[in-house]
């Protein structure tokens, strides 16, 4: 039984909506921190009302607020401003994604909230981050993406350019900025105070451009899309089956001759076209030609069992419902079934850290709008007359 866990005693006040501020909420709330999801009385996070959903429950929100609490609070009034300073008072960690000045105009700003309390942790996660000239700007996963030019390099050769599946320009960002937070607390254990974390979504799409930027230093020519393949390791490509497409990454010289022996095409390996990495990136086409005509013949199924016997990186390409129901994937248990209190039972991701002793856990799922409000502010004092009171005004 679980006792503790890594952020047991972290308490988050989490002003985020949508997607990257949650993202990070929801990492924390995983590791044990205790999170507050602070929202608007009237609709609260705008995610809620994103589809699809059951019983009336956006399965978006719910998918990335479990493990919180939530409290409505305005914060455009005066006296939602009072409870928020207080909660500051005994808080680690301030989480917010608005616009960079927002909680400056609200009189909220890290400048403010450190006078407070000097060892709070404020993290801002933004399109563009509070300095630079597009700092005011609003900027969504797809603005990004464009913008820090992965985008540029996900689809074919000469094909329009394609925006990664998964909202990376949200989850790079929320990453990065768990990563922050985590550090500015270390750091505090030094020196008892804490810091601002200012983490842009543009920056991060900057950070995970793997090596375009130094293949663009060195010849100047900025990288373009290059389909499933990897535009420096060969083969490391998608190929065709005869009954679907299976992946092969033989990453190396070794395993490129491991390959050609597999199949039966010892003569490749000795190949002068084909001999080294280098040369089997520059001659790609008239690579991937053969290696085609060669896997075609086969089922994916035949294919992964030959490459796995000769210890060639193989991998078929799979739906979500074939995700779900691998048995790798359950037994990491990175499929989690929860009960919510008006949706029922729901799917959703597992915790991806794995920490021997203090491992995290999903021990509630994500909160009606306000569902906490009492509980959280009787614990400030508030006596509950008070609190139906502000709740009539719409302060809570």
């Amino acid at each position: 039984m679980v006792t503790e866990k890594a952020l047991q005693g972290i308490k988050v006040l989490d002003l985020t909506r949508v997607l990257a501020g949650p993202y990070v909420s929801m990492v924390l709330g995983d590791l044990g921190a205790e999170v507050i999801k602070i929202e608007t009385p009237q609709g609260g996070d705008d995610s809620r009302g994103y589809g699809p959903f059951i019983n009336g429950e956006s399965v978006y929100f719910m998918s990335l607020n479990r493990n919180k609490k939530s409290l409505s609070l305005n914060l455009k009034s005066e006296e939602g401003k009072e409870i928020f300073l207080r909660m500051v008072q005994d808080a680690d960690v301030v989480l917010e994604n608005y616009r960079p000045g927002t909680m400056e105009k609200l009189g909220l700003g890290y400048e403010e909230l450190e006078r407070v309390n000097p060892k709070i942790i404020y993290a801002a996660s933004s399109g563009f981050g509070h300095t630079g000239p597009y700092s005011k700007r609003a900027a969504y996963d797809l603005i990004v993406q464009g913008m820090g030019g992965i985008m540029s390099l996900t689809g074919e050769p000469d094909g329009t350019p394609t925006r990664v599946g998964a909202s990376i320009g949200d989850i790079t960002s929320g990453l990065f900025t768990t990563i922050g937070i985590l550090s500015a607390i270390h750091k505090r254990g030094d020196t008892g105070k804490g810091q601002k974390v200012d983490v842009a979504m543009l920056d991060c799409q900057v950070a995970i451009l793997e090596n375009a930027i130094a293949r663009y230093a060195v010849d100047g020519q900025s990288p373009k899309a290059t389909g499933n393949r990897h535009p420096s390791i060969t083969p490391f490509a998608v190929f065709k089956a005869n009954n679907g497409h299976i992946i092969v990454a033989a990453g190396n010289d070794a395993l490129w001759k491991k390959w050609c022996q597999a199949v039966g095409r010892e003569e490749l390996a000795e190949d002068n076209r084909f001999t080294t990495n280098a040369l089997r990136t520059d001659n790609w086409d008239e690579l991937e030609t053969i290696m085609g005509e060669v896997i075609a013949h086969r089922s994916v199924e035949e294919w992964l069992q030959h490459f796995d016997q000769a210890g060639i990186p193989a991998s078929p390409i799979h739906n979500v419902e074939q995700v779900i129901k691998h048995p790798q994937v359950i037994s990491r248990e990175m499929v989690v079934h929860q009960q919510h209190p008006v949706a029922g039972e729901i799917v959703m991701p597992g915790i991806p850290i794995k920490l021997s002793k203090t491992p995290g856990t999903i021990d509630r799922p994500a909160p009606l709008l306000g569902q906490h409000t009492l509980e959280i502010l009787s614990g400030l004092g508030f006596e509950e007359a008070v609190i139906e009171e502000m709740r009539a005004k719409g302060i809570v």
